[in-house]
């Protein structure tokens, strides 16, 4: 047989986009349109409704970036259409190749109920089916001009991503608003010819298939009449059948297909947008489930759920009834999709016990896995959090993005840093937003890594971001791939019911241990400093309001303890831990919103904080331990005096009762001692040796506090990648303006360090020892105007340390510092919480801050065969996209350097810097709420019970990666005792193991290396 193949390749794909597709609408008629520009921000439905409209024609241009304008369309649908299927057909003017992230629109009918969305691969609204002719069709369209961000590939900075700087050019131009027959049978053939073709062209060319699909496609088109497309469809299809009848082999790959639109919730567009576009899809969503009963959609992030509920009833009533009825299944149990990095411990737990508790409140449903496809790195704290949350099943999808090594399973039991596991599953197809094409049905079947094990894998479909999720025309792909000889079984379901199957076929399956680290995206652990500081002082903040709140709520008489107010504010929190906020991903916008945000959220923290200490009665001047552990340490009265004071873990102590320090701080010329550490100076204002007297060991091996400059530009995605190379390009900061000692003891000794450097930025640090402490402490305060930069502190340790340990989600992960394999050399940048800690056998250094995330841990061998290990702090960036202006201006932060710490130093000191002592006035010295004794039993938080009993709820953690005993006392007579999930729900079979209550009113507890332990404590009646 002769080879015909590109001939008729060409020929079927050319009929099929020039003849068949344009036949798809056979008849239409034009919508009368009218506009309405609305002012500044959106507007209600009823201010849009009763504004003035104006003609408006097609092609002409419309929307200044951000802007909104509603369109009038009225028209009659023709009587002799009667019984026919007729649609609306809205193009506001689509542009590029994503279906997100430019125009979209919401169709409403005149009494104000949304109908469904318009976007660019999803631009039908359905009319009647048939229809009795005649109909008199009038919509309101509220149409959103989002300008295109991601226009010439991010190559360059824009001012669009900013209201304040976008200008008012119109962006799109009106293409068409008709009402339309569609002709199901051109419709249908259209679909028959693409699943076909693109199996055809992913089957092997040696393949028999392949040729039978080709000659079948032949035959079809010699059946098309060219000048008769509708009246030959049928007998097209009747060809093209006995190709889609043939079965899947019964081995074949089976797909479980899962309706999805991933939204993120703030990215290249404002929180405000993201409430609209949730509407959007989910009016999409609800539509298509009315036309297929097989459609399922899984939908996350419990925040826009209550978006819809909030600002679009009659949309969530819709939600509601297609949870009743199977179709739409709440997944991921979270508040938001967090970034997996970043959040603190108790707040990855909030993250989880919001989100569990929205969709059991709201539909009954308890939902069992973590859904998280697109977070830049998993924390290896996620499984047992997910486990103590009631999860069964973890899913991720954004490890495919590995830059240099290829993740070695899909389907994998993934085990924490506590031992826990949870039964994993990372869907081979590759991407969050299938569409069942066939390139990814082939791309699923070879890439699936667990062959030979398992017959599974799931696969989210849909068009996300704004795109309108689902389509019709993807469920007709499924449809027709169900069962499909040389395609994978498609099979559309429930997230759920792939999780059992596959488990239950593979329960074996591979462990995975320790964090799933992402190869890519490394910056997002810097970009963006102030919201990450933003984040970081608010979880601290939170986490003191409940402790001094829950004390009050004890021991203060008519206190109401601020339930309603904590519950929203740590909403607002959760929300902007989404993984393009935190992370500073995202436009400038949204960054310029989250600062201002972070700072209501410290301003109402700091007035609950100060209601619930003055609730214990004035009278006496009294200093506040938030911290789980005992501090001796100086502290600044009110007038700046400095004073010495030993306060009790979770306790307050007298200011008029200071305690005398071991030794005062002497300071000589540039040499600061306080008998524990002896810190010298250099005239370029680095650090050219810290003596541990206690040690009697020099803990440098060269200038530590190096400032370094380093040429910062990613090959791409500017905001997100640090590329390796940065290393081969830097600046050392050695010029100062000042050298200056401004304390002189007998409490605190400081020097003061000024530089000016580059485009105009300035540096200016203080370098603090205090009395008692071997911390020593680098104030830093940065006036950024760099680009596309990157400004590290290096601290090169004289410590041949295999590897370090960077405090993570309750507990801390240890990374070899060795670069052995090319796993271990692509971790050149890694994320940590409040400490990173090196150490040989008999000592440690700790490196701490108070807002960054970032750093690097490398070692070199010297000529005198000593180990440098040098720890370097990421401080500030200078990414232009999609923020030109990330990061520019100033920075306030403290990093400090702890010489000869073990672990537990780090995490006591660690919680130290982040959660300063308070003075304020008190009554008295109430009880601690809980007291812990036990060597690495750490308290996270201190709450009231969330169904308002009254109980109280302590999160406890073994955070030094051992064993651990101790005993928890409450400051108020104890009722009952009680371990529970992180939902505060008894663990019933965990209580004998972990916790007994002992004589004295205590209750003991044995905890696991990392273990998360949530205990619920009643008080006696009367207490």
């Amino acid at each position: 047989m002769h080879d015909e193949r590109s001939r008729i390749e060409q020929r079927v794909e050319r009929l099929h986009h020039q003849r068949i597709k344009p036949a798809i609408y056979s008849a239409t008629v034009p919508f009368e349109v009218e506009a309405w520009q609305a002012p500044g921000e959106p507007v209600s439905f009823e201010e849009a409704a009763a504004a003035r409209y104006a003609p408006f024609a097609p092609d002409t241009p419309w929307g200044p970036p951000w802007g909104t304008t509603w369109f009038r369309m009225r028209g009659r649908v023709p009587a002799e259409w009667a019984g026919r299927r007729v649609e609306a057909v809205i193009d506001l003017g689509f542009v590029g190749d994503w279906p997100g992230n430019q125009a979209e629109g919401l169709v409403h009918l005149p009494d104000g109920r949304p109908l469904k969305a318009v976007n660019p691969l999803n631009q039908y609204v359905p009319i009647g089916n048939p229809v009795s002719g005649g109909e008199e069709i009038d919509y309101l369209v509220e149409a959103a001009s989002n300008p295109d961000i991601l226009a010439d590939g991010f190559a360059a900075p824009t001012p669009l991503g900013d209201v304040l700087t976008a200008g008012d050019k119109p962006l799109y131009i009106f293409k068409r608003a008709d009402i339309a027959v569609l002709d199901e049978e051109v419709w249908h053939l259209d679909l028959d010819l693409q699943v076909l073709r693109e199996l055809m062209v992913h089957l092997g060319e040696h393949e028999p298939r392949r040729h039978e699909i080709m000659h079948t496609l032949d035959r079809a088109m010699d059946v098309l009449d060219l000048d008769d497309v509708s009246g030959t469809a049928t007998a097209v299809r009747e060809v093209l059948a006995p190709a889609l009848a043939k079965p899947a082999h019964a081995s074949a790959h089976v797909v479980s297909g899962v309706g999805h639109a991933h939204i993120d919730s703030a990215w290249l567009w404002p929180i405000r947008e993201t409430k609209r576009k949730t509407s959007r899809t989910f009016s999409n969503v609800t539509s298509l489930a009315d036309e297929y009963e097989d459609f399922i959609f899984a939908c996350s992030q419990a925040q826009q759920y209550a978006w819809v509920r909030d600002h679009y009833p009659h949309v969530w009533a819709r939600i509601q009834e297609s949870v009743k009825k199977g179709q739409w299944a709440p997944v991921g149990g979270m508040w938001v999709e967090a970034d997996g990095n970043l959040p603190g411990g108790e707040a990855l737990a909030r993250q989880l016990i919001h989100g569990k508790r929205f969709f059991i409140e709201h539909f009954g449903v308890e939902t069992k896995g973590v859904w998280l496809p697109d977070s830049f790195g998993y924390t290896a704290a996620y499984p047992q959090l997910a486990k103590l949350a009631g999860n069964e099943w973890f899913l991720t999808q954004k490890i495919s993005w590995n830059q240099t090594n290829k993740f070695p399973h899909h389907t994998f039991w993934w085990e924490g840093i506590d031992g826990t596991r949870i039964f994993t599953h990372f869907p081979p197809v590759d991407t969050y937003n299938a569409r069942f094409s066939g390139e990814e049905m082939d791309h699923a079947v070879r890439n699936y890594a667990e062959k030979g094990a398992g017959t599974r894998s799931l696969a989210p479909f849909g068009w996300g971001d704004g795109g309108g999720g689902p389509t019709r025309e993807i469920m007709e792909r499924a449809r027709r791939l169900a069962d499909l000889e040389g395609s994978p079984k498609v099979v559309v379901e429930h997230p759920d019911a792939f999780f059992a199957q596959a488990r239950e076929e593979y329960p074996d399956a591979p462990v995975w241990v320790g964090e799933l680290y992402l190869e890519l995206h490394r910056a997002t652990y810097t970009s963006q400093a102030r919201t990450k500081q933003g984040n970081r002082r608010s979880e601290h903040r939170l986490r003191e309001a409940e402790l001094w709140a829950t004390t009050a709520a004890l021991h203060a008489p008519g206190y109401a303890y601020p339930y309603e107010r904590l519950d929203r504010l740590w909403k607002t929190v959760l929300l902007h831990q989404f993984h393009d906020i935190l992370p500073g991903s995202s436009i400038a916008w949204v960054h310029r919103e989250a600062e201002a945000e972070y700072a209501r959220v410290a301003a109402e923290l700091e007035a609950l904080t100060t209601e619930a200490v003055a609730a214990l009665g004035g009278g006496e001047t009294r200093v506040f331990n938030t911290s789980p552990y005992e501090r001796a340490e100086v502290v600044r009265t009110s007038e700046g005096t400095p004073v010495y004071v030993t306060v009790p873990a979770s306790g307050s102590a007298p200011l008029t009762a200071p305690s005398r320090p071991p030794q005062p701080v002497s300071v000589s010329g540039r040499v600061l001692d306080n008998g524990l550490l002896r810190v010298e100076i250099a005239e370029d204002g680095t650090l050219a040796s810290v003596f541990d007297i206690r040690a009697n060991r020099e803990v440098l091996a060269e200038q530590g506090n190096l400032l370094r400059l380093h040429t910062d530009l990613p090959n791409y995605w500017d905001a997100w990648d640090i590329d390796k190379h940065y290393k081969n390009r830097c600046t050392d900061l050695l010029e100062t303006e000042a050298v200056t000692v401004v304390e002189e003891g007998p409490l605190l000794g400081a020097i003061r360090v000024s530089r000016a450097f580059g485009k105009g930025s300035r540096i200016t640090q203080t370098i603090t020892v205090r009395a008692g402490s071997p911390r020593i402490d680098f104030e830093t305060e940065i006036d950024w105007h760099e680009t596309e930069k990157i400004l590290k502190a290096g601290f090169p340790v004289d410590i041949r340390a295999p590897h370090s340990s960077a405090e993570i989600q309750f507990g801390h992960i240890q990374r070899p510092t060795h670069t052995n394999t090319s796993w271990e050399a692509a971790r050149f940048e890694v994320s940590g919480h409040r400490w990173v800690h090196i150490a040989e056998p008999g000592y440690g250094v700790a490196v701490i801050n108070d807002s960054t995330y970032g750093h690097d841990v490398s070692r070199t061998v010297r000529e005198d065969g000593g180990t440098t290990t040098r720890v370097s702090l990421s401080l500030v960036r200078a990414p232009r996209v999609p923020d030109p202006e990330a990061d520019q201006g100033r920075h306030r932060f403290t990093y400090a350097l702890l010489p000869g710490a073990s672990i537990a130093d780090a995490v006591a000191e660690g919680y130290a810097l982040n959660l300063p002592l308070r003075i304020a006035d008190a009554a008295g010295a109430p009880e601690p709420v809980v007291s812990v004794t036990g060597d690495g039993v750490t308290v996270e938080a201190v709450k009231l019970a969330d169904d308002r009993s009254g109980d109280v709820v302590v999160r406890l953690y073994e955070s030094r990666g051992g064993r651990a005993t101790g005993t928890v006392r409450p400051g108020f007579p104890l009722a009952e005792a009680q371990v529970t999930d992180l939902l505060e729900r008894p663990l019933e079979e965990a209580v004998e193991e972990a916790v007994e209550l002992t004589g004295d009113g205590g209750v003991s507890v044995t905890l696991r290396p990392f273990q998360v332990l949530t205990l619920r404590l009643r008080p006696s009646e009367g207490s």
